[in-house]
């Protein structure tokens, strides 16, 4: 597994080589620190565009109603099957 640290370098190597990624909440940071409108957002395009699929852990990111302009949410995404599967353990 690697990890670059950004979010677009790793998406891109994700897109590139398969697998999935994700940057889920924690105890510090139960909803993530990724922010819907401007990062998982275009991401999961991006994602659902080249046959993939982008997810918060329970449903599709781009089905989510932002409800503040810095929202931010946990972000899973990669292939469909992958984020179906990471999905049934959430």
């Amino acid at each position: 597994a690697r990890y670059i640290g950004s979010l677009v370098g790793d998406f891109h190597r994700t897109i590139l080589y398969g697998g999935i990624y994700g940057y889920p909440g924690d105890a510090k940071n139960p909803n993530g620190k990724l922010r819907l409108l401007y990062e998982c957002a275009p991401m999961s395009f991006i994602a659902e565009q080249a046959g993939g699929a982008g997810s918060d852990g329970k449903g599709r990111i781009l089905d989510i109603m932002p409800t503040k302009v810095h929202q931010r949410v946990p972000f899973f995404t990669g292939s469909v099957g992958e984020v179906e599967y990471l999905e049934s353990f959430m």
